[in-house]
C-alpha cells in the first residue's frame, strides 16, 4: 500500500516514481550527547568481534532493536526518540554497528575511492548479511527471542537482512529512507556525493562544521534540524570514535551485497516503509522499491522530509512504529515525543 503523508501527518495522495548506487560518508542526526546516562555495554561475538550496545526502557518492556546508518552510531538516534518508545513500553536496544562507534574495527583495509566510485568492493570485504549476523548475535546474548526492528538507511538494509534471513526472530520491522541495493532505485544524488567526496574531518571542529553543512544539504527545510543538539551530536561523536575507513568498510559491505530485491521477498515480519519525498541520499524510488519487494509492506512517504531525523518527523515515526507492533499483539501504548507534545 502507497501513501503520501503531508507535513502535518495527514494522508495526501498515492505515489510512484523512478532511480540507487554508492557512498562515501554519512551525517546523522543529534542524539543522546554528551549528557546522556546511558550505560555503554558490551559483547562478543562468536568471530571475536567486539560490539558495544546499549539498552534503555523496563526490562520487562517489548524488545525493540534501532539499527543506524552509515556512518552514524548508536547516539545518532535522538533522545526524545528514544525517550517515546521506553515511555510506550518498549525496551530499546541500540547497538554500534562494527567499525563505528565503540565497536571493534575490522582488520581488512578499506576499498579505495575508485572502487567506491565503480562499486566494485574488495574480494575480502564483509557484506550486510555478516553485518545482520551481529545483530542477531546481540539478540541472544540479549536473551531476546523475538524483537521488533527499526532500521535508518544502511540499518535498514540491515534489518531488512535479518527479516529475511531470521523470519523467526522479527515481529516487525520499520524501514526508513533505505533501499534494496537495486541501482536503478535510490541513487544518491551527484550534489551529495561532490559534498562527501571531501578528504575527512581532521579536528572536532571542522568535523562540526562538516555535519552541519551537510545536514543543510540532506535534511529538509519543512522539517528542519535542532542546531544546538546537533552541533553537541557532532561535538560529542567525534570523541566517542568515528572514521573514515571504518565507513569505507560499511560502504564495501553495501556494495558487496548488490541487489537484494529477490531476498527482500522472503519478508514475512509485518512491514511498513517510510521515506521522505525529499532525499538526495537515498532518493524515494529507494522505499517504494523495498514496499514494492516486501509482501504486504505499507509505504509511507512523508511530504518534504529529507535524509535526516528531524524533531518534527519524530514522532511521526515513533507512531508507525508502534502503531505496527500494537496492531501485531505487542502491549504498548503511543507516547508523543517531548517534540511534538
Amino acid at each position: 500500500m502507497n501513501e503520501t503523508e503531508g507535513p502535518d501527518g495527514g494522508p495526501v495522495n498515492e505515489t510512484e516514481g523512478p532511480d540507487g548506487g554508492p557512498v562515501s560518508d554519512a551525517v546523522g542526526p543529534g542524539g543522546d550527547g554528551p549528557t546522556s546516562e546511558t550505560e555503554d555495554r558490551f559483547l562478543t561475538t562468536p568471530a571475536g568481534l567486539r560490539l558495544c550496545y546499549r539498552v534503555d526502557g523496563p526490562a520487562d518492556g517489548v524488545p525493540l532493536l534501532l539499527i543506524a546508518g552509515l556512518g552514524l552510531d548508536l547516539t545518532s538516534w535522538p533522545r526524545p526518540m528514544v525517550d517515546a518508545f521506553t515511555g510506550s513500553g518498549f525496551r530499546v536496544v541500540r547497538p554500534d554497528n562494527r567499525d563505528i562507534g565503540r565497536s571493534a574495527r575490522v582488520a581488512t583495509p578499506p576499498p579505495g575511492l575508485l572502487r567506491q566510485a565503480l562499486a566494485r568492493p574488495r574480494p575480502d570485504a564483509y557484506d550486510l548479511a555478516d553485518m545482520a549476523e551481529d545483530t542477531r548475535h546481540l539478540l541472544d546474548h540479549l536473551g531476546i527471542e523475538r524483537v521488533h526492528l527499526v532500521g535508518m538507511s544502511m540499518g535498514g538494509m540491515i534489518a531488512q537482512t535479518l527479516a529475511a534471513r531470521h523470519p523467526h526472530r522479527v515481529a516487525t520491522l520499520t524501514s526508513v529512507f533505505s533501499t534494496t541495493g537495486s541501482r536503478k532505485v535510490g541513487r544518491l544524488a551527484l550534489s551529495t556525493l561532490v559534498r562527501m567526496a571531501k578528504r575527512p574531518a581532521r579536528t572536532p571542529e571542522e568535523s562540526v562544521t562538516r555535519h552541519l553543512a551537510l545536514l543543510a544539504h540532506i535534511g529538509s527545510r519543512v522539517f528542519p534540524p535542532d542546531e544546538a543538539r546537533e552541533r553537541a551530536w557532532a561535538g560529542a561523536v567525534w570523541e566517542r570514535g568515528r572514521d573514515a575507513e571504518g565507513v569505507a568498510r560499511q560502504i564495501g559491505a553495501i556494495q558487496a551485497s548488490g541487489d537484494r530485491t529477490a531476498e527482500l521477498r522472503r519478508i514475512t515480519a509485518p512491514t511498513v516503509v517510510v521515506h521522505g519525498t525529499r532525499d538526495p541520499m537515498v532518493h524515494p524510488s529507494g522505499g517504494r522499491a523495498t514496499a514494492a519487494a516486501v509482501p504486504g509492506a505499507r509505504h509511507v512517504e512523508i511530504t518534504g522530509m529529507g535524509h535526516h531525523l528531524a524533531p518534527g518527523v519524530l514522532d511521526r515515526l515513533v507512531g508507525l512504529t508502534t502503531d505496527l507492533a500494537r496492531t501485531h499483539g505487542a502491549a504498548v501504548t503511543r507516547t508523543r515525543t517531548e517534540e511534538a507534545a
